[in-house]
């Protein structure tokens, strides 16, 4: 992956509403991957291929244009360029270390929480209630998918959140997999609901 591929993943986590990880992009090194070159440009990659006569393997989907990528790359990055006068590629790679930075940053604040706020009967709602949404979204989000949520959505995260920071007395949120997460004395808790069959 070159700096362009990384420009491609930000422009496709902004144009997704994927959130600050998806729009930090690919890190350097994210084992068992490691990018070397992701902040070379591809064309510098291409030119050092040709330079010491090495013919690179191109996969063919990426001259496919029914696939989003590939149009990113060669109608929306390019006009983008045109428009705003060239280095796009460059600022959007550097958006997205400067986001992975303040992502890892509050992640760490949050691993503290959650190490406050958890506990076997779930997490405690006065710990998060003081805490900034940034920080709480966190602190749930790492919850939820240890306590056997997946295919976790934004709207989820914000609906279980409103049981901390809009609290109201209202009912639980249910959630992928027969879940649900309610809030009872104080506590958040995930709790598994009976699967209903037509008769």
């Amino acid at each position: 992956h070159t700096l362009d591929d990384q420009a491609e993943t930000v422009l496709l986590g902004l144009g997704r509403g994927s959130g600050p990880r998806s729009v930090a992009g690919m890190r350097p090194h994210d084992p068992p991957w490691g990018r070397p070159l992701l902040a070379v440009p591809r064309a510098t990659t291409r030119a050092a291929c040709a330079e010491l006569g090495v013919e690179p393997w191109s996969d063919p989907h990426n001259a496919e244009p029914r696939f989003t990528r590939v149009r990113l790359r060669t109608e929306v990055l390019p006009l983008l360029e045109d428009v705003l006068n060239g280095g796009v590629a460059a600022a959007l790679a550097r958006t997205a270390a400067q986001l992975r930075e303040d992502s890892e940053a509050l992640d760490t604040m949050a691993d503290m929480i959650f190490t406050r706020a958890g506990g076997p009967e779930g997490l405690d709602a006065g710990v998060l209630t003081a805490e900034p949404a940034a920080i709480r979204r966190r602190v749930i989000r790492r919850w939820l998918l240890q306590s056997g949520v997946r295919e976790l959505t934004d709207a989820h995260l914000r609906a279980v959140d409103d049981l901390v920071a809009r609290w109201r007395g209202q009912g639980g949120v249910w959630l992928p997999g027969n879940l649900e997460a309610r809030r009872s004395r104080g506590r958040l808790c995930v709790t598994s609901q009976p699967t209903t069959r037509g008769e």
